[in-house]
């Protein structure tokens, strides 16, 4: 009976150790002045697997395709929000807000570290499509707004030509060694990251954040691309921005359909499209 009082009293201890364990200093994630992100291995084109550290253990996640009814729903939808715009009248439900679900970082002025934020969320090209897409955006970016309009709709018309299909891309607009936002921690520290759409159809992705500082001199040269990519999309919509931000490729494990349950009673509710289950 000792032995099982001293059990109990060991694991609560260490339960309580590990609960109010002080989070490393946040400031060792910059040097120099960029972050350097060190529990994912840097990302090169065309890889299949992804390795991260997670639960205390490095692990290997295989990356997969998003499913075909995701690409249908996803290339509507933003064609459909490119012909909006021009009408005057844009939604904001739909596949470019991504809402980002993270955790694993306690912040001083927080709780707890679970965290949600809205990020505008997009595909990222082809490795072999990059520079020839980005060119076109070079070459156009001062164009009249229409313009603009119509050259990303030709992206999006060809979307499985143009586009890597196993990934997503954000950015990280707001993090400097002087403040960092609860995603960026949490990713930082914990790249499990899950991203749902506000949408019918409705997805979830599970994935593993890869963080790529502009300004990092040890980036691959596809992250390079990736991180240039980004910012130059993001700049072609929105204008021009000073800065070039850090980048987020949002490497797609798992793929679940998150409608509500319609005519067919094996769709929606969660269930899990990619991989496919045995």
């Amino acid at each position: 009976m000792k032995n099982i009082v001293y059990i109990i009293l060991l694991i609560s201890i260490l339960a309580l150790t590990s609960c109010t364990q002080k989070q490393p200093d946040a400031s060792s994630l910059w040097h120099d002045g960029y972050c350097r992100q060190d529990r994912v291995v840097p990302v090169n084109a065309g890889d299949k697997m992804v390795a991260a550290l997670v639960d205390g253990k490095w692990k290997e996640f295989e990356i997969v395709q998003l499913p075909e009814s995701f690409i249908e729903w996803n290339k509507g939808r933003r064609i459909g929000f490119l012909e909006d715009i021009q009408k005057g009248r844009p939604e904001l439900a739909g596949p470019h807000n991504g809402i980002v679900a993270t955790c694993g970082y306690r912040r001083s002025d927080a709780s707890f570290s679970l965290n949600n934020a809205v990020k505008g969320m997009g595909f990222l090209p082809k490795p072999e499509k990059m520079e020839e897409m980005i060119a076109l955006l070079d070459s156009t970016v001062d164009a009249d707004f229409t313009v603009k309009l119509a050259v990303l709709t030709s992206f999006y018309e060809n979307l499985e030509d143009n586009f890597d299909l196993t990934k997503q891309g954000s950015l990280e607009l707001y993090s400097q060694p002087e403040f960092m936002t609860q995603s960026f921690l949490n990713q930082m520290y914990n790249p499990e990251s899950t991203i749902v759409y506000l949408d019918i159809p409705s997805y979830k992705l599970k994935t593993i954040a890869r963080l790529i500082d502009p300004n990092d001199p040890n980036l691959t040269a596809y992250e390079k691309q990736v991180v240039t990519w980004i910012n130059k999309i993001h700049n072609y919509f929105h204008g021009p921005f000073n800065a070039q931000f850090i980048g987020v490729i949002y490497n797609v494990i798992e793929v679940f359909d998150n409608s509500p349950r319609g005519r067919d009673p094996k769709t929606g509710m969660g269930r899990r499209l990619m991989p496919l289950l045995p």
